[in-house]
């Protein structure tokens, strides 16, 4: 199922059959000004329940339909719930916006648009002569935390893990973008992230120079306390020979290079994962 599941997500995703009221991260943010408006979240409690009711919620309908049809309505279940968790097309629009700004020599629109990729990067202090290279990085980010790390809680714990892992991270950016102090929810983040992080940019090492990648790769995972975006930007950094800079303002070639490294990484899980799924390993 979790094959199927992501090969028709991916292909719903590519062709933007979805409209963006019925993402995932649309339809929380519904749920959240519904039930929570007026949650400050100060409590460990409501961050427990925030995060856990969609999951519960997609768990009960998995027990009441299995079996139903042969398990033709869970199938169903399993390519809906991994539609809606990676279809992510305001983050494609950005990108590609800041792409055309880029190639336009637009400098003003190219920083505005890398702010819509990752909030939580000050790009203001990044000279414009580094700004492809960082945004290369943010692209092997993008690619791990709303595409990878969802396959691989889709693969390993089915839809109730990427339904729970989306609503720890949709809620961790609310935390930050409202400036809350919502107990927990970054150190819950943190433990989801862990492992993924480590075995997604291992991705890395295998799709692009292995030596340097693995060197790179080592240093970073054997920090237990490293950060996720560290282990994954740094990884792919190390993992892709960047093309040298272009007197262009704002250079692409650093950007393309490593979204060339991401794609490469994410055609490789699928393509382990398909190997997993012959042999019997993977549902």
């Amino acid at each position: 199922m979790a094959l199927f599941s992501l090969l028709i997500a991916i292909m719903v995703e590519r062709l933007k059959l979805l409209p963006a009221n019925w993402q995932f991260d649309s339809m929380l943010a519904k749920y959240q000004q519904l039930f929570w408006k007026d949650n400050k979240f100060d409590s460990p409690l409501a961050v427990s329940a925030v995060v856990l009711i969609p999951a519960i919620i997609v768990f009960l309908i998995l027990f009441l339909i299995d079996g139903v049809f042969y398990d033709l309505v869970t199938l169903l279940l399993w390519v809906a719930i991994a539609i809606f968790c990676l279809s992510h097309q305001s983050l494609r629009s950005s990108f590609k916006k800041y792409m055309l700004a880029a190639c336009r020599g637009d400098v003003q629109a190219c920083y505005h648009y890398a702010e819509h990729l990752d909030c939580t990067e000050c790009l203001d202090a990044i000279d414009e002569k580094d700004l492809g290279l960082q945004i290369g990085k943010t692209v092997a980010w993008v690619n791990y935390r709303y595409y990878g790390a969802v396959a691989l809680f889709l693969i390993f714990f089915g839809p109730v893990g990427a339904v729970l892992y989306c609503s720890v991270r949709f809620y961790e950016q609310y935390n930050q973008q409202n400036k809350l102090d919502m107990p927990f929810i970054s150190q819950l983040l943190f433990l989801l992230d862990w492992i993924p992080s480590r075995v997604f940019s291992f991705g890395f090492v295998l799709s692009g120079h292995f030596a340097s990648g693995i060197s790179e790769w080592r240093k970073q995972v054997f920090n237990a306390n490293n950060s996720a975006k560290n282990i994954v930007t740094y990884t792919a950094l190390a993992a892709e020979t960047l093309p040298e800079s272009t007197s262009a303002p704002v250079c692409v070639q650093p950007t393309l290079a490593l979204l060339a490294l991401s794609k490469r990484n994410f055609i490789l899980l699928l393509t382990v994962l398909s190997v997993l799924t012959i042999f019997g390993l993977v549902s």
